[in-house]
């Protein structure tokens, strides 16, 4: 007799988690990303009942019509596919930026647990943030090519994001960008950090993948470049002419290639750039066959990049011109960024770096690689997100289950001996600026609060702070000791607002307070009441003494032991560990298995140890009266090797 379909969609999931299912199926969950982990993530919950109430986020911020469309797009797919697997499961869709006003602490708080399936460093941290404090459990994961790693995340109680340091993104010389490139990134950084800035955006200053630190040490090369720069801004006020194409060619592939080679000085030990004349090229590019052009991994001529460096310009510069048309009074504020999954971005980008490098007689990447390099990314592998969306569900029982002590951190690499590897949670780490700090909330009226009624009459009268310490918001430092003018200062002008996040640094000298964070609760008082309430106790713990040398290189041995995995970028943590002393937790030397080589161990000496220890596991009381002239405990594996505790 056939089940009914109802009936037996709940009856294989109620055997297998038994009372859990109940759990699961009243829970409250957001998911965050809707990409290459989280439509897996979202198949899988969807597939194993979660939720009364499901809130799917897609983090970006788009830049362009066609890519708000195609990730909404996305999105709705994501959820009308989903809706198919379960018709029970109660799904709701939000196309915006996580960081949004209306994704407040309060609508944190309405959940029992938040999935991160991410591909920013920023919006993560914002996340894990914002997790702590509302006092909700996260699951963090993250994908590398094959490698991948899966963190539960619990206040007070596990690590958190930003307990271990991230690889930051790396930056380049910006003489070595504008000057003398010799590798294809530094074609594709000039073309994405400085020419599509300085054309679409706002200015190379503000690039992060330019290096600013060696500027003194060319000091005239520097005045050359910031002329070129202006040069470009005033060809940039002729967007939309019909010549404005061949007036970008001839500036930054012509006349400031024709600039460098008269520094003949620069060019002595290296063949100098080959200039490009728009005529000629354009003359190529007439009778091209742009079949090719459509393959993205295929590696474009001369004519060719200078086809889609033309168009993409042409669309590029259109889109602009209409976004500053719709502007406010048409200023022109508008600005386009670089997004890695913008086509017309991309294609620029791509283009101009390939036309760079033709310049510097640098190797050509196609469109396929550019965007691999230009977006910091390494392409994802389907099974590596499938593989990390199920170790997330698995996790997700745990942390419902209430059994903490049996969640771990989860790592995948592309190992011979073994795919997953697992450790069990690390305590937060004292140190740590984000989640060993003391939280609470702080009812403001921001109409009449000042910031002086947060120093004077909260933190120095109530909570006992002294003269040194300092108050910080997302906009930089507000007082400090040497900075009072804010004082008088009310909230609203400050741009405090409710759910900003102010954070309280003693800088004292001799027995210090951890950092306060304060999220700002917006409200109105009675006007007999102080503008500002602490609406909980609070209670603000000392930073504790630091060790000495010799016990902290012990503890941050002892956490890194456990450890035995591949670091991963895109945000994910590393913690590596050999048994070669090379670096463990972000560089700290690790302490690891040795060899019985290295133990100093003959076979005789390892086969004596082997027998004692399995004597000692069939006669444990034989073991506590062997001789205490073996200072040594060998542990056996099955490699060979040898644990040796001393």
């Amino acid at each position: 007799m056939t089940m009914p379909l109802a009936k037996s969609r709940e009856t294989f999931p109620r055997r297998s988690l038994g009372s859990l299912h109940a759990r699961i199926r009243e829970a409250r969950i957001l998911m965050v990303g809707a990409g290459g982990i989280g439509c897996e993530l979202l198949k899988n919950l969807v597939l194993t009942g979660f939720g009364e109430r499901w809130q799917v986020d897609s983090h970006r911020e788009c830049s362009g019509d066609m890519e708000t469309w195609a990730e909404a797009f996305i999105l709705q797919v994501a959820k009308d596919t989903a809706g198919k697997f379960n018709p029970a499961v109660k799904l709701e869709a939000h196309h915006a930026n996580i960081k949004d006003a209306n994704f407040n602490i309060a609508w944190f708080k309405s959940f029992h647990l938040v999935f991160n399936a991410l591909d920013n460093l920023d919006a993560r941290r914002h996340v894990n943030k914002m997790c702590l404090a509302a006092d909700v459990p996260l699951i963090e994961s993250g994908t590398t090519g094959f490698n991948g790693q899966v963190q539960v995340i619990r206040k007070g109680k596990t690590e958190c994001y930003d307990c271990n340091m991230k690889e930051s993104p790396k930056s380049f010389p910006i003489c070595t960008i504008r000057s003398t490139p010799s590798q294809p990134i530094h074609c594709i950084v000039w073309a994405k950090s400085y020419l599509f800035t300085e054309i679409f955006g706002t200015s190379e200053d503000d690039a992060s993948d330019l290096d600013h630190s060696e500027d003194s040490e060319n000091v005239q090369e520097l005045k050359n470049l910031r002329e070129e720069a202006q040069a470009l801004k005033r060809i940039r006020d002729s967007m939309g002419s019909e010549d404005f194409t061949r007036r970008v060619f001839e500036k930054v592939f012509d006349e400031d290639i024709e600039r460098l080679r008269s520094m003949e000085d620069m060019w002595k030990s290296r063949r100098p750039p080959e200039s490009l004349k728009f005529d000629k090229v354009l003359e190529e590019s007439r009778n091209l066959d742009r079949s090719t052009i459509a393959s993205d991994q295929s590696t474009w001529s001369l004519a060719e990049n200078f086809v889609v460096f033309s168009h993409s310009l042409a669309r590029l510069s259109k889109r602009l011109v209409d976004e500053q048309s719709k502007g406010s009074n048409g200023d022109g504020a508008s600005v386009l960024a670089f997004d890695k999954d913008d086509e017309d971005a991309l294609d620029f980008v791509a283009s101009s770096a390939n036309l760079r490098s033709i310049i510097f007689r640098i190797d050509l990447k196609s469109k396929f690689d550019v965007k691999q390099m230009a977006g910091n990314i390494i392409p994802a592998i389907a099974t590596t997100n499938a593989m990390v969306a199920g170790l997330c569900v698995l996790q997700a029982f745990k942390v419902l289950r209430d059994r903490l002590t049996d969640a771990r951190m989860i790592f995948l690499a592309k190992s011979h001996e073994r795919a997953i590897t697992t450790e069990q949670l690390h305590p937060p780490r004292p140190d740590c600026p984000v989640c060993s700090v003391a939280q609470s909330r702080l009812e403001v009226d921001t109409s009449r609060a000042t910031l002086g009624d947060l120093v004077e009459d909260l933190l120095r009268l109530k909570l006992g702070y002294s003269d040194e310490f300092s108050v910080t918001s997302e906009a930089g430092t507000l007082y400090d000791p040497e900075l009072e003018d804010n004082l008088p200062r009310k909230f609203v002008d400050l741009g405090i607002t409710g759910d900003s996040f102010l954070t309280i640094i003693d800088e004292d000298d001799d027995n210090p307070r951890v950092n306060l964070v304060l999220s700002i609760v917006e409200t109105s008082l009675p006007e007999v009441s102080k503008p500002i309430v602490v609406p909980e106790s609070l209670v603000v713990a000392r930073k504790p003494k630091p060790a000495d040398n010799s016990a902290a290189a012990a503890t941050a041995a002892a956490a890194a032991a456990p450890a035995d995995h591949t670091g991963h970028s895109n945000g994910m943590t590393t913690r590596t560990t050999t048994g070669n002393g090379e670096p463990g937790i972000n560089g700290v030397q690790a302490l690891g298995k040795r060899t019985a080589d290295e133990a100093d161990l003959d076979d005789v000496d390892l086969q004596r140890k082997r027998e004692k220890l399995a004597q000692a596991r069939q006669s444990p009381s034989s073991a506590a009266t062997a001789s205490t002239e073996e200072k040594q405990v060998v542990l056996d594996d099955s490699d060979s090797g040898a644990i040796v505790l001393d």
